[in-house]
């Protein structure tokens, strides 16, 4: 069965209720149960995503719930749980996070980074739009069609994949992305929450200045090397 048709299908159940993506070869919608009014995320990809059948065997309230995965002919269709709630995007066109704040929700981010990374994953697209904050106060980890899987022979990231001012050095070719990679966004993530800026325009002060620094370096040897070590120094 091709992806269309097993869509077609969903449809039958669910109304459309907006387009969220259509990019990197996939579509992203959220709709609504007929019945039960239950917003859901569907996926529609043009080739098979490996995290997305590990998203399914796990249960985290650090990453989205995955109800069902299809592998058609031409791709893949994922059903995926709704976020209810703010990215972290939307919540700074209020104003900027203090740092109580932007240091609880990155935490949260590197337990949910933590998960992906043990698993042999990096996600490769870390950035405010991509981490929500749901009504409850609950941080999560969304959007996942940039990962990589590094347990594989390292090589060069041939594909520029992420979001630029976001993304690190290595992911432009000069070397393999690894867990440094989304460590390193992570620290563009933390400045931008207290400043609203990259940190080449305007750090941070003080000691979480000096965390996003190091989180941030051109050379990934020079950055803290594990999410775990990233998370105990703030």
């Amino acid at each position: 069965m091709k992806r269309q048709e097993y869509i077609d299908r969903i449809f039958e159940e669910f109304q459309l209720v907006k387009v969220l993506s259509d990019h990197n070869g996939g579509q992203t919608w959220q709709l609504r149960h007929n019945r039960l009014g239950r917003d859901v995320v569907l996926h529609s990809f043009d080739r098979p995503l490996e995290i997305y059948r590990w998203l399914q065997s796990i249960r985290t309230d650090l990453l989205p719930e995955v109800y069902e995965v299809y592998t058609a002919e031409d791709g893949m269709v994922v059903l995926e749980e709704f976020v209810s709630g703010m990215t972290v995007a939307e919540i700074l066109e209020t104003g900027l996070f203090n740092r109580r704040g932007a240091t609880r929700i990155l935490r949260r981010l590197c337990k949910a980074l933590q998960l992906l990374h043990e698993n042999g994953f990096v996600h490769r697209d870390v950035k405010t739009e991509n981490v929500m904050v749901d009504r409850e106060g609950r941080v999560v980890l969304i959007d996942f069609n940039a990962f990589r899987c590094y347990t594989a022979v390292a090589e060069k990231d041939t594909v520029q994949l992420g979001t630029v001012g976001y993304s690190a050095p290595e992911q432009f070719g000069l070397s393999a992305s690894d867990a440094r990679t989304d460590i390193y966004a992570a620290g563009v993530l933390l400045n931008i929450m207290l400043t609203g800026q990259h940190p080449t325009t305007k750090l941070a002060k003080g000691r979480l200045g000096r965390i996003i620094s190091r989180c941030t370096h051109i050379s990934p040897e020079k950055r803290f090397s594990t999410v775990t070590a990233l998370a105990k120094a703030l």
